[in-house]
């Protein structure tokens, strides 16, 4: 579509970004939404490989039960898979016995457990709560790498306890990215346009996209803490402490690869495989999602982050080392890559989702505070209790989207007054 003024401006086509203009457009207002990418989803990315819809991005509808999302799936007629997360079974037993697992899941409660902070005690890195020598100190490490995208020694303890998980997660048959994407249908929205710069210090704020500026009365900004930090979107007058605290939160590593699987019938639907229990740069592997005839490999961390420098066959060649070392040498024969998609190279994600550094967690509510009534923001990592997550981002999306119309609403009447 050809740019043309709005009264706002939506800058990001991700979960936050659709449900803000979602909301102000079925709310009447005059709307654009704005995406760098030539689809619509953000780090929400289904594309269909094989045959089959698989999420690249974010795949579970965490804390499904009060999950927005869910509603609107249903609404488009999407299929909810309820089927228990394979991290709420025991894992496939080889090089992992049972009695290991069952001590590991003691181990890593314990953990969970110490990590306490009374209030207004000094915040202090997830490494300061592990068992000193703990025989399963880096498999809780290798596990923060999957939750948080970093190791324990960079994300911030309290920022981890004010995150809200209810235990209950599902999936979208059709692929939750497709799910997300699809909520934008009808929404006028401009692909391929990267905007550059904000000028918000005139009448009317003035953004300068790679398609053209666009004069708004107000703008929402969602696009992720990686971009801020590194000002790819530059404020005039400048905001150093939106800069300050995307920097404070930035996004950890996480990467899916997806195999295809000879002889799947043989393994469980939806069982997972852990790759090592002695170190933190290891994958976790789910045997079957869906039923299908494939497996889905997660890395995490820094872990993550080196195999993106090989690409594809540095994430095959140590997937397929893991298998083998857990399933004998003739499994690599069974085992073919389908699709990786490296989010830290993504050059309009560079990462995969948000972390507070220790003593940082307050720099969420700093990031989501609106500026001068023009400017707001909203996004994952703004959320304080449901980061890192899709239906934390669409939340935050219709909170902005309700703080911008309430502000130019108050506007209009001072003019009329």
């Amino acid at each position: 579509m050809a740019l043309s003024d709005a009264s706002i401006v939506v800058i990001g086509a991700g979960a936050a970004g659709i449900a803000a203009a979602r909301r102000l457009r079925d709310a009447g207002t005059d709307v654009v939404l704005i995406e760098a990418r030539g689809r619509a989803g953000g780090r929400a990315f289904t594309e269909t490989v094989a045959g089959f819809p698989i999420d690249l991005g974010c795949g579970w509808l965490h804390s499904a039960e009060t999950n927005p999302w869910v509603a609107i799936a249903q609404a488009q007629g999407r299929t909810i898979d309820r089927t228990p997360a394979p991290w709420l079974r025991p894992s496939m037993i080889a090089g992992f016995p049972l009695a290991e697992q069952e001590a590991f899941r003691n181990a890593l409660e314990a953990f969970h457990d110490r990590v306490d902070l009374a209030p207004g005690e000094a915040d202090r890195p997830l490494s300061a709560f592990v068992e000193p020598g703990g025989r399963w100190n880096a498999l809780i490490d290798a596990i923060s790498t999957y939750v948080s995208g970093a190791e324990l020694d960079k994300v911030s303890a309290r920022d981890l306890i004010a995150y809200h998980d209810s235990g209950v997660n599902w999936r979208i048959v059709e692929g939750y990215g497709a799910l997300i994407a699809a909520h934008a249908d009808g929404v006028r929205t401009a692909f391929g346009c990267v905007a550059t710069r904000i000028d918000h210090g005139g009448r009317r704020l003035r953004i300068e996209t790679s398609q053209g500026t666009i004069a708004a009365d107000a703008a929402i900004v969602t696009v992720p803490t990686s971009l801020l930090a590194a000002e790819a979107i530059a404020f005039s007058p400048a905001l150093p402490d939106k800069i300050e605290a995307a920097a404070a939160l930035p996004l950890g590593v996480d990467d899916k690869l997806f195999l295809s699987l000879d002889g799947a019938e043989e393994f469980e639907k939806d069982s997972r495989l852990f790759g090592a229990t002695d170190s933190a740069a290891t994958g976790i592997y789910h045997f079957r999602p869906f039923g299908r005839p494939m497996i889905e490999c997660y890395y995490g961390g820094s872990h993550a982050a080196a195999l993106e420098t090989g690409g594809e066959a540095a994430f095959f060649d140590f997937a397929r080392s893991e298998l083998t070392s857990r399933l004998g040498s003739a499994f690599a024969r069974r085992i073919a890559p389908i699709r990786v998609h490296p989010w830290r190279a993504d050059p309009f994600a560079r990462g995969a989702y948000s972390y507070a550094a220790p003593g940082k967690a307050d720099c969420r509510a700093t990031l989501a505070a609106p500026v001068d009534g023009r400017l707001f923001f909203a996004g994952e990592a703004c959320s304080t209790h449901d980061f890192s997550t899709a239906h934390g981002a669409y939340l935050t999306g219709l909170d902005a989207a309700g703080q911008a119309m309430k502000a130019l609403a108050a506007r209009a009447r001072r003019r009329t007054d």
